[in-house]
């Protein structure tokens, strides 16, 4: 099997996973919040996938590294619990309240992509990043995944904002990325039960 082809199911994960986290997120909210306040859809979701690449690609090899000096059974239960974690914490509603705010008379794309590096700091979707970057230890498909499922949620927020927003059940995304994330966490338990019963 080539290696583009044994990382497709990495980067279709990894985009299911963090498209799912991103709908309703803060990020998502200031995507529209940018987009409405510079009308520069195209420098927007530049500065988006900028932002993304370069935070989620270091959030992955964050991910990478842990998983490479942790290695084992107890490390595995870790990132378990992480994704448990992750699947209770997608569940609380996200506003952009805190969120920075570009500065007056910065270019569009400097702006979203300064601010998007910035508030993706810490987001669940960063974590969830870290987390799939210790699963696979693969940071390209991890990145390209979680980059591409940012974009797949920014995108049609820059273009259509509010609308978008309105048309979406946020309640239901959460609560289908929260089962993803418990999935996965449940998944990676399982095997380390006779561990843990002993």
């Amino acid at each position: 099997m080539s290696t583009i082809a044994a990382s497709l199911p990495i980067i279709a994960t990894a985009t299911g996973v963090v498209a799912l986290a991103e709908i309703g997120d803060k990020t998502m909210l200031l995507a529209m919040l940018l987009a409405a306040r510079y009308r520069r859809p195209g420098a927007v979701i530049a500065g988006i996938a900028v932002a993304t690449l370069a935070n989620h690609g270091l959030a992955a090899a964050a991910g990478a590294a842990l998983a490479g000096w942790l290695a084992g059974p107890w490390f595995q239960l870790a990132v378990a619990l992480g994704f448990l974690a992750m699947a209770i914490w997608i569940l609380v509603p996200d506003s952009i309240d805190t969120a920075p705010r570009p500065a007056d008379g910065a270019r569009a794309f400097t702006a979203t992509a300064i601010a998007f590096f910035v508030v993706e700091i810490g987001d669940k979707t960063q974590i969830a990043t870290v987390a799939l970057g210790a699963r696979f230890d693969d940071i390209l498909a991890v990145t390209i995944g979680t980059t591409a499922g940012m974009l797949l949620v920014n995108v049609p927020a820059v273009l259509l904002g509010e609308r978008a927003l309105a048309r979406v059940p946020l309640r239901l995304a959460r609560a289908a990325a929260s089962a993803l994330f418990a999935g996965l966490g449940l998944w990676l338990a399982w095997p380390l039960l006779p561990l843990l019963i002993r």
